[in-house]
């Protein structure tokens, strides 16, 4: 027993000079004769693996050296407090003590004050950076402009907020106290988005273009265009303009995954309303910026009424939806100049066939629905044969370069196609675990992509599912703060869930790769607030994002973010090393987060609903 009790105290402490190594090798190999266990000599084996952060296949690395530890640690028993690499999970995990950083935990926060303070957003809300731009014709008053130093302060609570009502039911009723705006109710009351029903808002499935509601216009766009299959070769979809995103919430039924956007405007609450309902939803607009996606990789968009003048500045939005969609990947745009005969709009509508044929983009459907509402639905182009051939070349040939749309300018450009420009991915649900088209082509690189699939299916199933405390069944929208090749979403697929897969700016650029597997996300920097109201994400995953942060960022500003971010009742899940878990723990414990820790490198905080005095605002 005392041998036992000193050989786990020195594997706690980590401590490797020489001579301990020997000392402990020597140890291993008596206990080994002893008790001729297995387990021992596994162990044994072990002690050169120490756990590192994963490193992920980028498209722009060689295959060389892409290889390297592509899949995520996870711990076994017994030398599951080293956090040695495994295939094989523990089906036990266990609960440590967490030694917090005294100096954080002395932390003090006061709440966010303004009428607006219950749906700050800091990027978005800065009132001061607002008021003094040059101009706002290209929408600059709705892109980012982040404080300087970051806000600390904590968003306060709506009166009367309630834990969100639970998905599916959630589609098509939240509570009215949680994003209390009755702005779009009269607003919208005749084409019936929202409607307001005792404590509830109730959403009927209308929109300005499906008048017959949702469902309907969604097989009516089928049947015009047959190419079109829901929920096979069309798997991700962007939704502009998208309203309180009922059109991607009833395309979740077909197997779509909707990217619903739309900026923070005069439309109150409209991101937010889709989130509650857990819906996937994102803030942002097109504006003198690019999106916050890859290149080549929606197989569909989707505008109906969205307001955006595409042809504006030369075609620069359109030219945007251009660049991050497949080639071979259709437009659908629902609006007035489509099937209207007034002067304004055959404008309109001229223009976007003088451009949409400099862009070599095909018609391939245009109708009429009973109700009166018409659609246009182009293609783009998979061959680079039509650019050559153009009449005109009033829209030049471009190279994008490193595929990184943070804070890039909008191109008055065609980006050339892609190697793979010809090829589609798999059908669904195929293509979440086939090759990826933008993945390298190399035996070793596809392997470890296949290795790194595996591997997180197995850390989810056996350590993550039922191990930490975790309440899944509460759980809907989720974020994976550093998603890799969005592993940790794949092996979630199958529950009645969604991940927002965000690629950090400062690690390796594999987010094509994501939309590839059949996934959404977006790049993202965490020195910086995130684009989503408060209270908008049921749980924040994370694998070694504290311990890589650039040094401009300060942990208290990320962990003041995801603060922000995650509703009451959510939770966090990171996997850190043992020194960040007891930083990072003392400043949610400052924040008044429950925090537990599994297998010394799993910690999962419960939020709460404290606020600093309570938090809570009249309105």
């Amino acid at each position: 027993m005392a041998i036992t009790t000193t050989f786990q105290s020195f594997l706690h402490e980590k401590k490797y000079s020489f001579i301990f190594i020997l000392s402990l090798l020597f140890l291993s190999f008596t206990l080994l004769l002893i008790s001729n266990s297995q387990s021992s000599f596994s162990l044994f084996s072990s002690l050169t693996s120490l756990p590192q952060p994963p490193s992920i296949i980028s498209p722009d690395i060689s295959p060389e050296i892409a290889v390297t530890n592509s899949s995520p640690i996870i711990a076994t028993s017994p030398s599951s407090e080293l956090g040695f690499r495994s295939s094989s999970p523990a089906k036990s995990i266990s609960v440590g003590v967490i030694d917090f950083d005294k100096d954080l935990l002395k932390l003090n926060f006061e709440v966010c004050k303004g009428g607006a303070a219950v749906d700050f957003i800091p990027c978005l809300d800065n009132l001061k950076a607002i008021k003094s731009l040059k101009s706002r014709k290209h929408m600059e008053h709705r892109e980012r402009h982040c404080p300087e130093p970051n806000s600390r302060c904590l968003v306060p609570l709506p009166r009367g907020y309630k834990i969100p009502i639970s998905w599916p039911k959630s589609r098509d009723m939240i509570w009215y106290d949680n994003v209390p705006h009755p702005k779009l109710v009269d607003y919208k009351k005749d084409q019936h988005w929202v409607v307001k029903s005792g404590d509830h808002f109730i959403f009927p499935g209308g929109g300005t273009q499906f008048k017959e509601g949702v469902t309907n216009y969604i097989q009516f766009i089928e049947k015009a265009v047959p190419v079109v299959k829901w929920g096979q070769n069309i798997r991700v979809v962007l939704d502009v303009g998208c309203g309180v995103a009922s059109f991607g919430g009833h395309l979740l039924d077909r197997d779509v995954l909707t990217m619903s956007m739309a900026p923070k405007d005069e439309h109150e609450a409209q991101i937010q309303f889709a989130l509650e309902r857990g819906i996937p939803a994102f803030l942002s607009v097109i504006g003198t910026q690019q999106l916050t996606f890859p290149d080549n990789v929606y197989d569909l968009i989707h505008c109906a009424r969205c307001r955006v003048h595409w042809d504006a500045d030369g075609g620069k939005p359109l030219l945007e939806l251009n660049r991050i969609l497949r080639p071979g990947g259709f437009f659908i745009w629902s609006a007035t100049p489509v099937y209207r005969k007034d002067a304004k709009d055959v404008t309109v509508w001229n223009s976007m066939v003088a451009l949409t044929k400099s862009m070599c983009w095909e018609v391939v459907g245009k109708t009429m629905s009973s109700t009166g509402i018409g659609l246009v639905v182009y293609q783009k182009p998979v061959s680079p044969s039509c650019y050559r051939e153009r009449e005109k070349n009033n829209i030049p040939m471009c190279d994008m370069g490193r595929n990184m749309s943070w804070y890039s300018p909008l191109q008055k450009c065609l980006p050339h196609l892609p190697p793979e420009a010809s090829s589609w991915p798999p059908l669904w649900p195929n293509r979440l675990t086939t090759k990826p088209l933008s993945l390298p082509s190399a035996p070793l690189v596809e392997q470890a992509f296949h290795n790194d699939t595996r591997d997180w299916h197995a850390l989810v199933a056996n350590v993550y599912i039922g191990g930490l405390g975790i309440n899944w069944s509460s759980v809907r929208n989720v974020m994976d703060m550093t998603a890799g090749h969005g592993g940790f979403a794949a092996a979630l697929i199958n529950m009645p869930l969604w991940v927002m897969n965000v690629v950090p700016v400062h690690e390796p650029d594999t987010l094509p790769i994501i939309f590839d597997r059949g996934l959404i996300g977006v790049y993202h920097d965490w020195c910086e607030s995130f684009n989503t109201y408060p209270r908008t994400y049921d749980l924040l995953h994370s694998t070694f994002l504290f311990s890589n942060l650039p040094d401009r960022c300060s942990i208290i500003d990320v962990a003041t973010e995801i603060d922000r971010i995650v509703r009451p009742g959510g939770w966090i899940l990171f996997q850190e090393t043992k020194e960040m878990i007891n930083s990072i723990g003392a400043i949610f414990h400052s924040l008044q987060w429950s925090m537990t820790l599994h297998n010394d490198q799993y910690l999962v905080g419960h939020k709460s609903f404290w606020r600093p005095r309570g938090g809570r605002v009249q309105r």
